[in-house]
């Protein structure tokens, strides 16, 4: 039997950007880059904050990130652990990935005990992560340390073009709005819509089923729900009535794989039923047409049947979901601790 020697430090940047892309690609569903991590972090924070509340729950925000190399200094493993300031409180989100050939080797056990410790050391009560539902080693793993499935979300995707490069879907006109009007972000710019968008989407992000946490700051919304990786105005379509926006949709590019991805859809509660979403869902697919996409994907609750109706109407098939997974630390912790002694 080999014996690999398996080292845990934390990750190293900007040396380590490009093979933890590399990583993170056998698991993500879209693909990222050197490039793309480097953006992410800029947005960030470099000194975390973090406090308890009035209810003695872990609050403010924080992040940690360990890597587990081999003898060649490859990265096999990765750990990352973060708050932002409006995470539920006492929450951690988590995302913990073993390259394949290196799985059921306990990688994945140490840098889950170094999340564990860093998190007790901070204060939380609870681990939140996701696992793909049709992983099965994996749903294993997280069950045996305590991990509950929570919640079920689906991806869906619409291919735009067949084999041989052509428009293989066939789009319907959007639905008649009685009077509502279509326009992008870049046909308005500028403060006052963004603020509007704002307000729109602190009133429809909270209806989103599963969702935890508070609405962000502006100033961090458009970090992290608006201009993200793949932003332009252009593609954030809006549907008003008069000055006033009630439906939005956000329609992100990746340039590896030229396809579209939904980041957002929502719609004032005002305004429901009464096909907008479905509209902006329409006006979604003919822009990625017209930008000569390959595919336009999104993801979506399992309980959140209008939107999953509206999908299978315009011909998105499914793919495979995720399970949105809690545990409680105290009891990930205790698992850890079974879990080691019974390896030595």
């Amino acid at each position: 039997m080999i014996t690999i020697t398996i080292t845990l430090r934390p990750l190293q940047l900007p040396d380590d950007y490009e093979q933890l892309a590399g990583l993170l690609n056998q698991v993500w569903s879209e693909p990222t880059s050197a490039e793309r991590l480097l953006e992410d972090d800029q947005k960030l924070y470099e000194v975390g904050h973090t406090w308890m509340d009035d209810n003695g729950l872990l609050a403010g925000y924080d992040r940690e990130r360990q890597v587990a190399v081999n003898e060649q200094g490859e990265i096999v493993g990765y750990a990352w652990s973060w708050r932002a300031p409006w995470t539920e409180p006492g929450h951690l989100c988590n995302t913990l990935v073993v390259a394949e050939a290196y799985r059921k080797q306990g990688i994945g056990q140490r840098l889950l005990l170094h999340v564990g410790e860093w998190a007790s050391k901070l204060g939380a009560t609870t681990l939140l992560a996701e696992v793909w539902d049709d992983n099965e080693d994996a749903q294993q793993f997280a069950s045996r340390r305590a991990f509950v499935k929570e919640r079920h979300a689906f991806q869906s995707l619409l291919r735009l073009e067949n084999e041989e490069g052509s428009q293989a879907a066939l789009i319907p006109d959007p639905p008649a709005l009685g009077g509502l009007r279509f326009l992008t972000l870049a046909d308005e710019p500028g403060d006052e819509s963004e603020l509007k968008l704002y307000e729109l989407y602190k009133e429809t992000l909270v209806d989103i089923p599963g969702f935890m946490g508070e609405v962000p700051a502006i100033n961090e919304w458009r970090k992290w729900y608006l201009q993200v990786v793949g932003y332009a105005p252009e593609r954030v379509i809006i549907a008003a009535d008069g000055e006033t926006f009630v439906g939005v949709t956000n329609v992100l590019h990746n340039k590896q794989t030229n396809g579209m991805y939904h980041e957002y859809t929502g719609v004032s509660r005002a305004y429901r039923g009464r096909k907008v979403a479905q509209a902006l869902k329409i006006k979604a697919i003919q822009l990625a047409n017209r930008h000569g996409a390959s595919y336009i994907r999104t993801d979506n609750d399992s309980t959140n049947e209008p939107i999953l109706r509206i999908n299978r109407k315009l011909g998105y098939v499914p793919l495979r979901g995720s399970y949105r997974l809690l545990a409680p630390l105290n009891e990930v912790l205790a698992s850890l601790s079974l879990h080691g002694k019974a390896s030595k």
